[in-house]
């Protein structure tokens, strides 16, 4: 057998090319899964830590870091303490903090949190690679009773610009305190972010303060009521808000600015860094994102199984092949190396479809991925990562292939030449 090894091996693959391209295709979606899981995950890690960027300190009541993001950031839950007011302007007025955006929660309009804060709120606030918010339409609030909904509260009930909506005390889907005698008018509706602003309805801190002028203890004064128009003659500067953002002149003074605020004198406050929070909270549903891994391994090996079950069959029908380049010299190794080279061609071939096929999932649905779910899917090269996954399910397609290459190895000339009926 003068012939080279490799070159056998490809007429062998190209005599059988429909088998062939069936187990490339199938090896190749199976490690686009496992890759496109692989950079979902990670990518998916980062943009939740990004939910929020640009800020360098969260600052609420003191309790728990992931407590203060869940509730300010995320809207889960709720404060256990307000920050007075006073204490925000001198923050605010610290020489090290740029910018400062209060954050007011506790009430709600049909299950989705309202949000009380400034106009800043729209220029300072960051997600994903330094995204900023952006309007489909309207403008930001700049009345009292001026309202901007996010982008899925406005999918959710069709509002649009012009329309009256009516804010609820307190949150959640079940509500029965409504202030409905000062109605809020929606003056801008957010493009799709992919971030908790996506539920919100975001008002000013002059509306949360003018609705509850005639409120105490969560329920309107009996015999009191204020009109929308009178209340305006009101004093409506907060007393206290939920939490704030934090911007610094200079992220080298984070941590000092951190612990100043730490040990505030006037009252009990908490300061934390938003990116690492994040991390502490990823860590904590991190077992889903290792099970949806073990999956699509699953299913790379589901795919490398019927590599093997392919090749395997197909000895049956090669034993006369087989025998005949025995005949021509090859020796039981060079049968068990054709074999074994030929599984592993397949494996690589699928790998490298794998690769195209994931790059064009990429490019076709990250745009949207982003758009819609604030998910950004970097495109480009392998990662370090992606490249050892790959090294593995090459490494698992060599190991696989030593069952039919150990079975074509055992198959004896005479056996190959026997005619069976």
């Amino acid at each position: 057998m003068k012939a080279p090894l490799w070159h056998l091996t490809w007429r062998s693959i190209a005599n059988r090319r429909l088998t062939a391209l069936l187990t490339v295709v199938s090896v190749a979606l199976a490690v686009a899964l496992l890759l496109g899981v692989e950079r979902l995950r990670h990518d998916a890690r980062e943009g939740f830590a990004s939910t929020i960027s640009g800020t360098d300190l969260m600052v609420g009541a003191r309790s728990g870091p992931v407590q203060l993001l869940l509730y300010s950031v995320f809207h889960i839950g709720n404060a256990t303490n307000n920050v007075s007011w006073q204490s925000v302007r001198d923050i605010a007025a610290l020489p090290e903090v740029d910018w400062l955006v209060p954050l007011s929660l506790g009430d709600s309009h049909r299950g989705f949190r309202v949000v009380g804060t400034t106009d800043d709120f729209f220029a300072h606030y960051r997600y994903g690679r330094g995204h900023g918010l952006a309007f489909a339409d309207g403008r930001p609030f700049g009345d009292v009773f001026e309202a901007v909904v996010g982008a899925e509260v406005a999918a959710r009930f069709g509002y649009r610009v012009g329309q009256s909506i009516v804010v609820s005390h307190g949150a959640g889907e079940a509500t029965f305190a409504e202030h409905d005698d000062k109605p809020f008018t929606i003056v801008g509706v957010l493009e799709r972010s992919g971030t908790p602003v996506d539920r919100s309805v975001l008002v000013s801190l002059e509306g949360i303060e003018a609705i509850h002028v005639d409120w105490a203890g969560g329920a309107r004064l009996p015999g009191v009521n204020i009109s929308a128009e009178h209340v305006r003659k009101f004093d409506l500067s907060p007393k206290s808000v939920t939490a704030a953002l934090v911007g610094l002149k200079s992220r080298t003074a984070v941590f000092r600015v951190q612990r100043r605020i730490n040990d505030w004198p006037a009252e009990p406050l908490l300061a934390v860094l938003p990116g690492a929070t994040l991390q502490e909270l990823w860590n904590v549903v991190a077992i889903a994102e290792r099970a949806l891994l073990a999956v699509s391994a699953l299913v790379v090996a589901v795919g490398l199984a019927g590599l093997v079950a392919v090749v395997v069959a197909s000895l049956g029908e090669r034993r006369r092949e087989l025998a005949i380049l025995r005949a021509l010299g090859a020796s039981p190794g060079q049968v068990f190396r054709l074999l074994a080279l030929e599984s592993l061609l397949l494996g690589l071939a699928g790998c490298v479809l794998g690769i195209m096929l994931l790059s064009v999932a990429v490019a076709v649905a990250g745009p949207w991925l982003e758009t819609r779910y604030g998910l950004p899917l970097s495109a480009g090269w392998p990662s370090a990562a992606e490249w050892r996954l790959l090294g593995a399910v090459l490494s698992a397609a060599l190991l696989a292939s030593l069952v039919p290459a150990w079975r074509a190895y055992r198959y004896s000339l005479a056996d190959g030449m026997t005619i069976r009926i």
